[in-house]
């Protein structure tokens, strides 16, 4: 079950936290690594590590997923080491959250280029090859602010429901080709950003959640694995909410 042995996914933005348990995940099942990172180099070694502990053959590669030719080789590069593109995890994604009447253009600006643009980079890179093989798997990480909204986060929650867009739209654009294209949208994650949030802010998060907790990285990651399996081949156009309850 779940089997991904000889496939090959690109995972961005996977140097940590969520990306990293999705690399994590995906190389227990066998599948070869190709990670994407920004900035953090050690990080990214670190993850790498992790994966090939589990028997994955695995690649890093440096990039901005917001420079479209950043994407484009990211995607060359995966095919020319391991021989083919199978599955595509778009998780790369920034915050810099404040209020609308706040909010500077380069706030808004920069979260789109990355969680919004940078996802459709990815995808428009990766799909022509998953055309040719007439069969792939790609998947983006959306959110739960996506789906409801969150004040002191327009840009932010614009890009993920753009995301969501996306998504629905490639899914009927290559459905034929046995492509299949759907998001996981995580509600509030046990990450470096959530550690960082004060007492009284936690709090009122868990008010909200009905399950009474946060997600961790490994319960996205579980989901992303089941919508990269063989498994999930008649689901597409899908946004799977990894939120504890909260989006529904």
């Amino acid at each position: 079950m779940f089997d991904l042995t000889g496939k090959t996914a690109v995972v961005t933005g996977g140097s940590r936290g969520i990306g990293r348990a999705i690399c994590q995940k995906l190389a227990a099942q066998g599948a070869n690594i190709v990670l994407n990172f920004a900035g953090n180099e050690a990080a990214a070694q670190e993850t790498e590590q992790l994966c090939q502990a589990l028997g994955a053959k695995t690649l890093s590669i440096k990039g901005d997923v917001a420079d479209p030719a950043a994407c484009t080789k990211l995607i060359e590069q995966a095919i020319e080491q391991f021989g083919a593109i199978d599955i595509l995890v778009c998780n790369a994604g920034i915050t810099r959250d404040n209020l609308l009447m706040r909010m500077t253009d380069a706030e808004f600006d920069s979260v789109i280029a990355t969680n919004l643009r940078g996802t459709f980079n990815c995808m428009r890179a990766a799909v022509r090859p998953m055309m040719r093989k007439r069969r792939g798997r790609i998947i983006s990480i959306s959110s739960v602010v996506g789906v409801m909204g969150n004040a002191g986060q327009i840009n932010y929650a614009a890009s993920k429901a753009g995301v969501i867009g996306m998504t629905k739209s490639l899914a009927r654009e290559v459905a034929s080709r046995g492509i299949t294209v759907n998001a996981v949208a995580p509600g509030f994650i046990q990450t470096d950003m959530t550690e960082v949030l004060p007492e009284t802010v936690r709090e009122s998060i868990l008010q909200n959640i009905p399950l009474g907790s946060l997600g961790s990285a490994e319960d996205v990651a579980n989901a992303v694995l089941f919508l990269a399996a063989d498994e999930s081949a008649y689901i597409t156009g899908q946004v799977l909410g990894v939120d504890g309850g909260m989006g529904m």
